[in-house]
């Protein structure tokens, strides 16, 4: 499975989107219903899952699954 599937499948496990309908313009909160909650048990699942260690300061700057998996991108080659 590509990471890009692995990361839309963790994201699925908090919305009722399905992988291969997430396009990189949504948002966590106001398109997919992310609670601030979800959003950071979510950021916990992804360095888990990813082996990554995700900045504060980068985290809250996240709205959208785009700047998620580009962000996801930097930290992998890093």
């Amino acid at each position: 499975m590509s990471r890009e599937m692995k990361f839309k499948e963790l994201i699925a496990q908090y919305c009722e989107v399905a992988p291969k309908d997430m396009k990189d313009a949504l948002r966590f909160r106001e398109d997919l219903g992310f609670s601030s909650l979800d959003f950071m048990s979510f950021l916990g699942e992804l360095e888990d899952e990813f082996d990554v260690e995700l900045e504060q300061e980068k985290a809250v700057s996240i709205h959208t699954i785009g700047e998620a998996m580009n962000l996801l991108n930097e930290l992998a080659v890093a």
